[in-house]
């Protein structure tokens, strides 16, 4: 009698081999290889080289109708309403994955109340990591009290889908997570390779052909990816990742796939009465102040059709260390690299001995390249201490010549910037006639070039408040063999000697 065979899947590519090894010989991925055991197969169950009759032949595209748009219905919650396209689809799988502590689990079953609230129907909550002793404390806290949220803590997959054939009228079902639910018809621990893909094929069917919405959590490796295998993202629907600081309140969810939308980021803050919307989060991205403060560039960023504005600190201080650090929070360090070196050239920066540090505001991640334009101001302005004026901001991308080009939604980036009080936009050269007579031509500055961003700011009034201080500040230092304290000497170019 056949017995089952054990291979090893990679769990960032899904190659296998008939042995482990420690780095994946495909994808090169070190500690990724996870055991997988197949049942055995029959003889005689192999499929004909022949193939067999379709029970419905192929069709030109241009004689099917189209369908009707995806049936849609809002949980109540409005910023996960928005991240997710405009509500749940019937039959729409959903894979939350986020960090633990980062309130997956609070935001989901906060949907799960709304939904239960608004829809009438019967919500499940069934959860493999807690007791529903525990989710009650925790639906208490939040205010999730609706009779219609259903509780069960099960790890058995035919279990789960015991619960789901008992309530066939549920508006929404959340298996919290899909890490710890088993199957018993193959064999593997929970939340390997194996169980894992069994699990979250079983769950799509039923919600396919049930035409019942389904929201899957799922766990994230140190690295923040998701655990298991990446095959689990392309069998769901969608893919949200709950992101944020556990120093700080604010969560961010975003879509990274969306079969029924665009990818979009909804922000949240993590109270203790459960998880509060931000519908402008424009303002939690930049600090508050009075008066501007050098090193400092606001810029706006688009996260799928979300114009959100955010700044960028920059922090430039004279080091004796013969390699100065390069600091970077928030942006790409490769990206960060090259800005600053395009900084100082354009700008004839000597920064062979200074550190550099590059930050954004509250957790937010940059990786738009219309924010270019703010990095080397931003830059710029730490090292000369000229602090751009509080209206004024930054948008477009900075090419390695040090040209400033245009950004695609110009138009939201600009509406966004106005709506908020901004009246001086550094903007790239053609923005006028694009957006033409909709925006006061007095509040667009066009920019070619970082040395015409330099010279727009230099030429900017100076900001009440502030005052512009050298780069490098001289103070007295001891002479030798008991001399007065003397200032140390400068060179031609005005720069402090050594010696």
């Amino acid at each position: 009698m056949p017995r089952p065979t054990t291979s090893y899947r990679c769990t960032a590519c899904g190659a296998t081999a008939g042995k482990w090894y420690g780095r994946c010989p495909k994808c090169g991925e070190f500690s990724t290889m996870a055991e997988s055991v197949s049942a055995p197969k029959l003889s005689g169950l192999r499929a004909s080289a022949q193939g067999s009759a379709p029970a419905r032949a192929a069709r030109p595209v241009s004689e099917v109708a189209a369908g009707e748009p995806a049936r849609r219905f809002r949980t109540g919650v409005g910023e996960f309403d928005r991240v997710i396209g405009g509500g749940l689809v019937a039959g729409q799988v959903c894979l939350c994955s986020g960090a633990p502590g980062s309130g997956k689990s609070t935001l989901l079953l906060a949907v799960a109340d709304s939904v239960a609230r608004t829809s009438g129907r019967p919500v499940l909550y069934v959860s493999g990591e807690e007791s529903v002793e525990q989710i009650a404390v925790r639906a208490r806290r939040i205010g999730a009290a609706t009779p219609q949220l259903l509780l069960a803590d099960d790890t058995d997959l035919g279990a789960v889908l015991g619960h789901i054939e008992a309530h066939p009228d549920a508006a929404l079902v959340v298996v919290d997570s899909v890490q710890t639910v088993a199957s018993a018809d193959v064999d593997g621990r929970a939340g390997g390779v194996t169980q894992v893909m069994e699990v979250a094929q079983v769950l799509t069917r039923v919600a396919k052909s049930r035409d019942l919405p389904m929201i899957l959590v799922g766990q994230v490796t140190k690295d923040s990816t998701v655990a298991g295998p990446r095959a689990l993202e392309h069998i769901v629907d969608t893919t949200l990742t709950l992101e944020g600081d556990r120093h700080t309140s604010l969560r961010l969810l975003r879509t990274v796939k969306n079969r029924f939308g665009s990818l979009e980021v909804a922000a949240f803050e993590q109270t203790d009465g459960g998880m509060q919307e931000v519908v402008d989060p424009s303002s939690l991205f930049r600090e508050q102040r009075d008066a501007p403060v050098p090193g400092t560039c606001v810029t706006v960023t688009v996260e799928g059709h979300r114009a959100l504005l955010a700044e960028v600190q920059a922090l430039v201080a004279h080091t004796q260390n013969p390699n100065p650090r390069r600091g970077v929070s928030g942006l790409d360090s490769g990206r960060s690299a090259m800005l600053i070196a395009i900084s100082e050239r354009a700008g004839r920066l000597r920064l062979f001995d200074q550190d550099v540090f590059l930050a954004t505001v509250a957790g937010m991640r940059l990786s738009d390249p219309a924010t270019d334009l703010a990095v080397c101001l931003a830059i710029l302005s730490a090292a000369s201490r000229k602090a751009m004026p509080l209206d004024m901001l930054a948008i477009g991308e900075v090419t390695l010549s040090g040209d400033v080009r245009p950004s695609p939604m110009t138009s939201e980036r600009v509406a966004e910037a106005l709506r908020l009080g901004y009246r001086r936009l550094l903007v790239p050269v053609g923005t006028r006639s694009r957006l033409g007579s909709s925006v006061p031509a007095s509040r667009l500055v066009e920019v070619g070039s970082l040395v015409e961003a330099e010279l727009a700011l230099r030429a900017a009034p100076e900001p009440t408040g502030t005052t512009s201080t050298p780069m490098v500040t001289l103070r007295p230092v001891p002479a030798l063999d008991g001399d007065p304290v003397a200032s140390p000497r400068r060179d031609a170019r005005g720069e402090p000697r050594l010696s």
